[in-house]
């Protein structure tokens, strides 16, 4: 059964000062880049005095989709050591924000790396890991009348509808088991008669 490991709830965790710095590391859960923006633009918006927020992401199961950022800090001292911490937990699905506040004293290029890669760190090691079964949208359209034959197959499947729309017809998306998604398919396609549609 594939899973994937992320956490199950956004943390705020802030590290014992480094020569007068603070490093406060947000993690939080994330479903595509959009929300892992949202997730940066409300930790700039919750520090705006900061001096930096230096964050970096992965999402998913392909390896280069992950982003990150230095933020005006020293190239590669901030947001690699970020993502080395995800990466070496086997984490995905997340985005880890680190807010530095200056103390006054400059660590050099060693010391941030210990000090971003720390904070991610200590924050990953305090938030409560999960594992998820890997999930691909299923999206489908049918006639109204179809409507009581497909609630049926997704009860069967212990399915849930995360988006419906209805217009002259309706449409949904579920998030369907991978492993799953054929067999799904089938049992819809069965029940309505080969009526429901997979636009």
């Amino acid at each position: 059964m594939p899973t994937i490991r992320s956490i199950r709830a956004p943390l705020v965790h802030e590290i014992p000062k480094i020569k007068g710095s603070r490093f406060i590391a947000a993690v939080a859960p994330t479903a595509d880049r959009a929300a892992a923006e949202q997730w940066l633009a409300q930790r700039r918006d919750a520090d705006p005095q900061a001096t930096h927020h230096c964050f970096a992401y992965r999402l998913g199961q392909n390896e280069n989709d992950f982003r990150f950022s230095d933020d005006g800090e020293p190239s590669g001292t901030a947001g690699r050591p970020i993502l080395k911490e995800i990466d070496g937990r086997e984490l995905t699905d997340l985005v880890v924000v680190v807010t530095r506040f200056y103390g006054g004293t400059k660590l050099g290029s060693g010391g941030l790396v210990r000090a971003y890669g720390g904070a991610a760190a200590s924050a990953l090691d305090n938030a409560d890991v999960v594992e998820r079964r890997i999930t691909a949208t299923l999206e489908l359209r049918f006639a109204y009348d179809c409507q009581k034959a497909v609630q049926g197959v997704l009860a069967a499947c212990e399915l849930e509808s995360s988006d419906a729309a209805y217009g002259t017809d309706v449409q949904m998306k579920l998030a369907v088991p991978v492993e799953e998604l054929a067999a799904v398919r089938t049992k819809l396609t069965d029940a309505t008669a080969g009526r429901v549609r997979f636009p």
